[in-house]
């Protein structure tokens, strides 16, 4: 009987809805601890798989029988064959995951965060294995997506089973750690490219400027994306708010933590911008606002059936990166804490801008790991 083979959609499902999970991760240790599957109660142990080519004995110990055990390495091969050696010594319900860690960077995961004013909808697409997060708002037969992912078939589906017709796409700013599909859905379903122009002074393409107070409309009129400037992770990071009620700040303001300034190599020059959009435009906003970033770092960032969010009172109560009054300690907590960059993001930012044009192969490479667009203070 052949092992039993687990999908990402499956394993996103009892992630997002708090299922107790066991993965048993049969990567190398530094790939484990570069970049992992995380949940709330996600149970994780590591044990590279060339420890196990002779059987598995020394993790036998570490398993129960009788519980569910994901087995998961790179891309699907390796999980297979432990798999198999768990099965053969009395396990009784191993999966192996498909595609491995590769296709788990992929999988976008679908959730519903409001039901908007004349029948319109807002739903966040969440990315588990890279913690990215893009949206879909729909409304009278229209959609806009923003921030769209790499994986353009996926929304084009979603918009098939809502009936809507993808009319526009918007990137808050010029990605640096994942590539945009924006402008390819905006090809592919003949609809418009937003991007803000300061972020755009490279590109080779076409687009529509996304300008601060100019409106884009999706179906009924009363669903409306209005901009906001907003910079500080890059020069032209502009925020949105839909309806009054939900503001997308891209990778300027996360729940837990706050933007990087320096994936252009700019950190020195562009913090006083992040502090000012952080300390001063955004303050003048309602606290009532639902905030809804582009990314999340933790896994206790999930809420409710997956969703990522907080209200923006709340924000300037609960995460540290608000709450450093000093200028320079400020500046001091963000050019001094920066994490690692993320993998190949100079690449990722000149495909972003239509300066080079990598296979579907190297597209996946660049994208592998985790993302890291946060400052923690």
């Amino acid at each position: 009987m052949s092992l039993k083979t687990m999908t990402t959609g499956q394993l996103a499902k009892k992630i997002v809805q708090n299922e107790e999970t066991l993965i048993l991760d049969v990567r190398n240790t530094d790939e484990f601890e570069d970049w992992k599957i995380e949940g709330e109660h996600v149970d994780v142990i590591n044990e590279p798989y060339f420890n196990l080519l002779d059987g598995v004995e020394e993790i036998e110990d570490k398993l129960n029988k009788d519980r569910e055990i994901i087995v998961v390495c790179a891309k699907g091969g390796s999980s297979q064959m432990v798999g198999e050696e768990l099965d053969e010594a009395g396990f009784t319900n191993v999966y192996s995951l498909e595609g491995g860690m590769k296709a788990w960077s992929e999988h976008l995961e679908p959730v519903k965060v409001a039901d908007l004013n004349d029948g319109g909808s807002l739903y966040q697409f969440v990315r588990l294995g890279k913690g990215c997060l893009s949206y879909f708002i729909e409304s009278d037969g229209e959609a806009a997506i923003v921030d769209a992912n790499r994986m353009t078939d996926i929304y084009e589906n979603f918009a098939k089973e809502k009936g809507v017709q993808i009319k526009h796409l918007v990137d808050t700013h010029l990605h640096a750690d994942h590539i945009s599909g924006g402008r390819k859905l905006a090809e592919d379903r003949n609809g418009t490219y937003y991007l803000p122009a300061k972020d755009a002074e490279e590109v080779t393409f076409s687009y529509e400027p996304l300008e601060e107070g100019k409106d884009i409309t999706v179906g009924n009129t009363t669903v409306k994306v209005q901009p906001i400037y907003s910079p500080g992770h890059t020069k032209g990071s502009t925020s949105l708010i839909i309806e009054n009620q939900y503001l997308l700040t891209g990778d300027i303001l996360f729940v837990e933590s706050i933007g990087r300034p320096d994936l252009a190599g700019k950190a020195e020059d562009w913090v006083g911008d992040l502090r000012e959009t952080l300390y001063e435009k955004y303050k003048e906003l309602s606290d009532d606002l639902i905030v809804l970033p582009a990314h999340y770092s933790f896994a206790k960032e999930l809420g409710k059936g997956g969703q990522v969010s907080a209200r923006l009172g709340d924000l300037y109560q609960k995460n540290k990166g608000l709450q450093v009054d000093d200028e320079q300690e400020f500046r001091n907590m963000v050019t001094e804490n920066l994490p690692p960059q993320p993998n190949a993001y100079q690449k990722i930012r000149e495909t972003n801008m239509g300066k080079v044009d990598p296979n579907e192969e190297e597209r996946k490479e660049m994208e592998v790991g985790p993302n890291r667009c946060a400052v923690h203070g």
